[in-house]
């Protein structure tokens, strides 16, 4: 299996084990790392049987200036920037990311805020797992459009590492 880590994150595929199938031909990311899964796939040659996004990074529904403050705070104090975040991501658990820790850069930051999701994998098994109390992303709103070209699993009093409330 291929997987690619979140915003901050590395290694940290094996909090998500129970989503995962393990297969040789799956793709899997977690929040960042979904959009990164999805453009591999996008452009890899190689089998490519599931592509499983797991809390993908989805920011369609936000405006320009939330995603400018968004820059802008992490610009301003990188460190608070991230250690909130990592609280938000964790939630309902606490400190279970502090493990998986990995310097984010602006750059990433400013892809997962921009990026453009769209419906060019229709023809692949697309699973993708939302956390109903994710802080993180507006889930109902990423659920209503990923429902249209994957199998979607809202997962009720989970958060953004769909760990259980």
């Amino acid at each position: 299996m291929q997987f690619f880590s979140g915003f901050c994150l590395s290694g940290e595929s094996e909090l998500f084990s129970s989503f995962l199938t393990n297969s040789e031909y799956e793709v899997a990311g977690f929040s960042l790392g979904a959009i990164k899964a999805y453009e591999y796939c996008l452009n890899t040659t190689k089998r490519v049987d599931t592509l499983t996004l797991l809390s993908p990074a989805f920011f369609l529904d936000k405006d320009e200036k939330f995603k400018r403050l968004q820059l802008l705070h992490f610009k301003k104090n990188k460190d608070k920037y991230i250690e909130n975040f990592l609280t938000n991501a964790s939630y309902p658990c606490k400190n279970h990311l502090k493990n998986y820790f990995s310097e984010g850069s602006y750059e990433e930051l400013e892809l997962l805020l921009n990026y453009k999701w769209d419906e060019r994998l229709k023809d692949i098994n697309l699973r993708v797992y939302l956390g109903a109390e994710d802080k993180i992303i507006n889930t109902k709103e990423a659920n209503n459009f990923f429902k249209n070209f994957a199998t979607t699993y809202y997962l009720k009093e989970k958060g953004h590492t769909l760990c259980k409330l």
